[in-house]
C-alpha cells in the first residue's frame, strides 16, 4: 500500500525517492492529477540532477501542470479535469463622436 501526499503544486523531492508515495495535486485551474512520485522520479531523473534546484534544495515542483515528459506515462495513476468554463461575456458598444474622443497631448 502507498502513502498519498495531498499538494497543490507538482512535487518531486529527493526525501520521498523509496517511499512509495503518490502525490494527489489540486492544481488552481481545477485539474486533479494522481502520480506516482517514484516513476515520476525516474522518468525525470537525468534532467533533475541537472538542475540548480535539484542541487541547492533536492526539490522541483511545478504550479500550474505536471511536466510534459510525465503526460500520457504510467507514473499518472489518474487525472481529473475540473475545471470551469465560463461563457458570460459582455460586449459593450461604445458610440464616441469627435467631440467625446480625446487626443493624446504630446510632450517634446
Amino acid at each position: 500500500m502507498s502513502n498519498l501526499l495531498q499538494s497543490k503544486r507538482f512535487v518531486v523531492r529527493q526525501s520521498l525517492i523509496g517511499k512509495n508515495t503518490n502525490v494527489e495535486v489540486s492544481f488552481k485551474n481545477g485539474k486533479v492529477i494522481t502520480y506516482s512520485h517514484d516513476k515520476a522520479y525516474e522518468i525525470m531523473k537525468d534532467n533533475l540532477e541537472s538542475m540548480n534546484c535539484w542541487e541547492k534544495y533536492k526539490s522541483y515542483t511545478a504550479t500550474n501542470n505536471i511536466p510534459k515528459v510525465l503526460r500520457d506515462t504510467d507514473a499518472v495513476i489518474s487525472s481529473e479535469d475540473n475545471t470551469v468554463e465560463v461563457e458570460d461575456t459582455v460586449e459593450t458598444e461604445v458610440d464616441l463622436t469627435s467631440e467625446e474622443v480625446a487626443t493624446p497631448e504630446v510632450a517634446f
